[in-house]
């Protein structure tokens, strides 16, 4: 077929036709046949699967998948925004809406699908929206500026990023669903309830069980609201319809070939049409051979690769496709695999479920021990391994699979336990042996290098953790000494470089840097992983090695990532918040009064957050030691919420005032941040005191978190809340207050010294070896012998205290690097502007993104008024 194929046409430009045009430049197909692309949208293909990054900062550019350079290289003619028009398979000719007529010997379909809009009343009315390009959420941001409740049409994937979209512009956001769950398709009721209370605790409202039956317009045509199925309204005044996909065949149609009963360009098993062997058909507009029409993008990848094969004349085909996803919607992993609904006969549920959590984890196992599928809800950690044995016998049992780290004795399965068939990229179908093969004969020794030789991890990138765990493993069954250093600068890990500091005393990184680090790097300057690194161990050790003990002080200054470096989070406009500490969550009403005239005469948007303190965001960088010299004068002091260092510790009221309370959880979560406030540590630290068992402070969500009993108070470690929830560890139970105290100083100080960069106390405790049993042993019991250093560490820390800031205004050194722009000290950052909402104020999103100066009616920062 290839000797008489001179030319090749896509209809379609998206990420399946981008895959379709590097699998024909792979054979060789570009250099020996003309190919012609017709692209409807403005702008070559992008990654779809990613879209709603753009709504967290990414821009259309950072979402292209079309490398220019290849285009040129292969000799492809891109037509962007000239879409096909019509077909004639007779001539063998393809019009596009310009004008233009192309003949050709090969035409690929591969116009996806468009978004289906259930046929209720004023559906087309203004404010309604779809989600599918990047056009659409251009046109969603816009409305959005004068919008201020926001529905979504559909509870299925796109769909609940649709509604995190609207609730991250500002807008009350709603989720309409037809279906009685969440995600229908993918989990199943025990998941959809999971998934359901944990997106309801982030401000969202469900409506599941009901349709949309109208909507409501106003006299100016514009949306006031909808009218649901089950009697009731909802005002909104802006809709957004993602109710599912349906293919775009309509070009298909109108030239004859065979189409499906419900939609989709029927084709055989190498991706030909039924009807023409001279079309192809492939994505989301495609019926495959299997009777199925695939909305997902790895099996839209295959077809690509069928097809461009099948033209090259090699043998391939495509006869169905693994719908395993794996997802991150609104901060939730969401993951099923396989058999995920049980339908196979005779196979058995295996389930962990913890709703306060939010975690749900279903196996599906066959009689014979199979693993047959799985739904994962809030902890997907374990999804490419569990994916990888899906069809084969566990060497564990399943139990043990679905337990979360920290609720027993879950089993780490490692790579080498995979077969090698096992697919550890669905998205671009890659399996182990391939990596396998990618480190030993194409001496691949990076992810990056196996990424580039097999596709693996491109897509998606879930499986990337899992590619690192095969590589390491292979390279070490080789022989080969894996590199464990820090970055390209070190050869040791962070707790080699802690130990280094502590028994040689080294008080700056220059010094470290050129006696201990890697030969080619001696003499330089350090790279972006080192030297937060090293500036943060020797923060953590300053009153113990004689370095100086703020962060701001002369060479540390430069180690410092950017939020260190003005002792305030940046936010995504450019400006920063100001996070005064309110140890225990305890504030006085003076206080907070100050709180609120600084807030009204600098004009920050203000929130109480889930850590029990006030943030204000919008601060200019210029307005910081102004705002905290007012601060620092009311008595307040550094929250460090910028720092890898301590943040809060929540309190309950305990005894004081709740009949429940049996200790005074203020009075000791007071003492505790007020002990460790400042601490610099390898990632963040949370605490909680909940002063009975009823845990009203979720203490055991916390890096350390202490619950009161009756005989004093149980110390749980290792807990984490974020993305990967997990259950803190009991490490010693009824304390006294000395002991409590005690313990916490040897574990801060132990984690401190021995953890990896940026890991916090939850994956430090899975890691070390030992686990919990051994940080208990040398923490509790000594079992090392340091335990006396490591107090003497913490005392060191506790008497060397001084506030940040309160130092930083007394400064002019220090007060100098507070500007936008070094050369010009008075000059504001135009880009930081801010639009009304609610009372108060948020940053001007659109302005960001498209770059434009500030216009009359935005609020040009937060002036002092």
């Amino acid at each position: 077929m290839s000797t008489d194929t001179s030319t090749i046409v896509l209809i379609g430009h998206g990420m399946v036709g981008q895959r379709f045009l590097e699998a024909l430049a792979e054979r060789g197909l570009t250099a020996t046949h003309r190919v012609v692309v017709l692209c409807e949208e403005p702008r070559p293909a992008y990654d779809r699967v990613q879209l709603t990054s753009y709504f967290s900062g990414r821009t259309p550019e950072d979402l292209s998948m079309t490398d220019l350079a290849f285009i040129e290289e292969h000799g492809i003619e891109l037509h962007v925004g000239d879409p096909a028009e019509s077909v004639d398979r007779e001539a063998r000719t393809v019009t596009a809406r310009s004008g233009l007529v192309v003949g050709y010997d090969v035409l690929v379909l591969a116009t996806g699908s468009y978004p289906f809009v259930p046929p209720v009343p004023n559906k087309d009315a203004e404010g309604c929206f779809v989600y599918r390009t990047i056009e659409d959420l251009l046109a969603i941001e816009e409305y959005a500026r004068k919008s201020t409740t926001g529905a979504v049409v559909g509870g299925g994937l796109l769909g609940l990023e649709a509604a995190g979209a609207l609730k991250g512009l500002g807008l009350t956001s709603h989720i309409v669903e037809f279906a009685p769950r969440l995600m229908p398709v993918q989990v199943d009721e025990g998941g959809g309830a999971a998934l359901l209370r944990t997106i309801e605790e982030m401000g969202l409202t469900v409506h599941t069980g009901v349709g949309t039956q109208e909507i409501v317009v106003g006299e100016d045509g514009a949306v006031t609201g909808m009218k649901l199925s089950d009697g009731s309204e909802l005002s909104t005044d802006l809709v957004v319809f993602s109710a599912g996909v349906r293919p775009r065949d309509q070009l298909a149609r109108d030239c004859g070939l065979t189409v499906g009963e419900r939609g989709g360009i029927a084709v055989d098993e190498q991706c030909r049409t039924v009807a023409d062997p001279h079309v192809f058909a492939i994505g989301e507009c495609a019926l495959a051979a299997d009777g199925r029409v695939y909305g997902l993008v790895a099996p839209g990848y295959e077809q690509a690769e069928t097809a461009a094969a099948t033209i090259a004349a090699d043998e391939a085909s495509f006869t169905g496709a693994d719908l395993s996803t794996k997802l991150k919607l609104l901060g939730v992993d969401v993951a099923s695999f396989g058999d995920a609904h049980g339908t196979a006969e005779d196979c058995l549920d295996v389930v962990y479920s913890d709703s306060r959590s939010g975690l749900y984890k279903k196996l599906v196992i066959g009689r014979d021990g199979t693993l047959l599928g799985g739904i994962l809800v809030g902890d997907a950690e374990a999804y490419g391994t569990l994916k990888a044995f899906t069809g084969s016998v566990p060497p564990v049992s399943p139990e043990s699979l679905v337990l979360p780290a920290g609720a027993g004795a879950p089993v780490q399965l490692g790579p080498s336990a995979l077969p090698d068939d096992a697919i550890i990229c669905s998205c671009n179908n890659v399996r182990k042996g391939t990596i396998r093969e990618a480190v030993t004969e194409h001496r691949c020794t990076t992810v990056p290098e196996v990424k580039k030789c097999t596709k693996a991890g491109t897509t998606c990138g879930s499986c990337v953790k899992v590619l690192g765990q095969l590589i390491n493993a292979e390279l070490e069954a080789s022989g080969v000494e894996v590199d464990k250093g820090l970055c390209a600068c070190f050869s040791q890990t962070r707790e080699e470089l802690y130990e280094i500091v502590l028994a040689l005393r080294v008080t700056s990184f220059r010094d470290l840097l050129d006696r201990h680090g890697r030969e080619a790097a001696r003499g330089g300057d350090g790279c972006e992983v080192c030297k937060p690194t090293v500036g943060s161990i020797i923060a953590s050790l300053a009153p113990t090695i004689g370095a100086g003990t703020h962060v701001l002080d002369g060479e540390q200054a430069a180690l410092q990532d950017t939020n260190d470096h003005f002792l305030a989070n940046l936010q995504k406009n450019g400006s920063y918040s100001v996070v005064p500490r309110i140890p225990g969550g305890e504030i006085a009403p003076e206080k907070l009064i100050v709180i609120g005239e600084i807030a009204r005469d600098f004009g920050l948007y203000t929130k109480i957050t889930g850590g029990q303190r006030i943030d204000m965001f919008g601060a200019r960088v210029e307005q910081l030691p102004s705002i905290w010299a007012r601060l620092v004068d009311a008595g307040f002091e550094s929250g460090h919420a910028y720092g890898k260092s301590l943040r809060t510790v929540k309190s309950c009221v305990g005894q004081t005032w709740c009949r429940y309370g049996v200790q005074d959880s203020v009075r000791m979560a007071i003492d505790l941040e007020l002990r460790y406030r400042g601490l610099r540590s390898p990632h963040k630290l949370k605490s909680a005191v909940s002063g009975c068992q009823r845990e009203c402070a979720e203490a055991q969500s916390k890096d350390f978190g202490i619950i009161a009993t009756a005989s004093g108070w149980n110390l749980y470690v290792g807990g984490n809340g974020g993305a990967t929830p997990r259950h803190a560890d009991l490490l010693a139970q009824d304390l006294s207050d000395a002991e409590l105290i005690r313990l916490i100083d040897r574990f801060l100080m132990f984690y401190i010294r021995t953890a990896d960069r940026l890991e916090r106390t939850s994956t430090w405790l899975e890691r070390i070896p030992g686990g919990l049993d051994h940080v208990r042993d040398v923490v509790v019991h000594d079992s090392l012998g340091i335990c006396d250093e490591l107090e003497a560490l913490m005392a060191a820390h506790v008497s060397h205290y001084r506030d940040e800031w309160a130092e930083t205004i007394n400064d002019p050194e220090k007060l100098a690097r507070f500007v936008s722009f070094v050369n010009a000290p008075d000059t504001p950052d135009p880009m930081v502007a801010f639009v009304p909402e609610r009372d108060q104020m948020k940053p001007d999103l659109p302005l960001l993104n498209i770059g434009l100066r500030p216009a009359d009616d935005l609020l040009e920062g937060s002036a002092t008024r």
